[in-house]
Formats: C-alpha cells, structure tokens, sequence
C-alpha cells in the first residue's frame, strides 16, 4: 500500500511549487498589511508562509518583486525607474511619468491600479504600504542615483505628487485631470517631479 504513495508524492511536486509560491504571495499581502512596506521583511514572509527563506528567493528577485507579484502591479517599477534613469539627468521627471502613463493608461493597467488603491485605502497602513513602497523602490532609487541633498525628503515629496495624481485622475476621477491627455499632464507635473529629484 505504501509504494504507490512514493511515485504519487513524486508527480505532485511541481503542482506543490505552485502551491507554495501562492502560499508565499498569500503570506506576503498579510505580511505587507500588517508592517508595511519597510517593515515586511523577506524572512518575516517565509516564516509566514511556512516555507524556508531561500524558496522566496527562488520564486522571487528580492521584496520589491515580491510585492509586485503580491499586489499584481502591471509592471515592476524597477523596470520604469530604469529606463527613466538611462536617460540621465535632464528630463527625468517626465520620462519617469511617461513610462508611468504607458502603464496606467492601458485597459489593464487602469482597471489595476484603481483596485489596487481603492483596497488600501480603507487602512492607514495600505496607504503607508504604497507610499513607502514608491518612496524606497522608484524615487529613493532616483534620488540616490542623482545625488541630491536631502535625498528622503526629496522622494517622499515626489511620492506624494503621484499618489496625488493617481487618486485624482483614476480614483476620484476628477475633472479635468481624469480626462487630459496625457502629455498635457506630463508637461505640467513632469517639472515638479524634476525640481523634486533634483532640484533643478
């Protein structure tokens, strides 16, 4: 009765890695919820999922991907951070909201970003989750790269004009931000995020 188990047990180990990373984004929302951004920590998520912390480190590159899985983010902000960055210093306040407005003016992208700021709005702790997580993985990363004085304020305050943005242009829906193009919007916006980052 017993060897029939083993070869069963040996087909259902890839279905179990499937289980285990959705245990692991499971773990992480709870974990991200609960500490926020700064305060989830990639072995507080393994020990939360039950799983050892190097199998988080096989699904996932680090937290910041971790918690793009987890919140089902349309792209990896690194990924925009990067090719805002690669352009140097003069514009990099609208390249980085173009690569945002690629993003969130998709059908998808539209549809995410409004589900997943209207599900941490209802906590003081989901807002501070998104803001800190735009403040350490896009506008830190900026500011550091650009060596700025007061590089922490200087992404928080950049952080907060596009939280601002998103709630008044997909959430709120207000008028005529919600509708303006979006260039129309970049040249406006595009500067301060500059004068932000750089000071410039």
């Amino acid at each position: 009765m017993s060897e029939p188990a083993g070869p069963s047990r040996r087909r259902g180990r890839r279905p179990a890695g499937e289980d285990l990373r959705s245990a692991i984004l499971v773990a992480a929302r709870e974990e991200f919820a609960r500490h926020g951004y700064a305060g989830a920590t990639l072995r507080g998520i393994a020990r939360a999922a039950g799983v050892d912390a190097r199998l988080v480190h096989h699904y996932f590159t680090g937290k910041d991907d971790v918690f793009a899985a987890a919140m089902e983010l349309p792209v990896r902000p690194g990924d925009i951070v990067e090719a805002a960055l690669a352009g140097g210093l003069e514009g990099i306040g609208e390249r980085l909201l173009r690569g945002f407005f690629a993003v969130w003016d998709t059908p998808g992208g539209r549809v995410r970003i409004v589900a997943i700021v209207s599900s941490v709005l209802s906590s003081e702790t989901g807002i501070r989750m998104i803001k800190e997580f735009l403040v350490q993985e896009v506008f830190e990363r900026i500011a550091a790269a650009l060596g700025p004085d007061d590089p922490e304020l200087r992404a928080a305050l950049a952080a907060s004009q596009v939280i601002g943005l998103i709630m008044i242009r997909y959430v709120a829906r207000i008028e005529p931000v919600a509708s303006a193009d979006p260039e129309e919007i970049i040249s406006f916006v595009g500067p301060t995020l500059q004068r932000y980052l750089t000071g410039d």
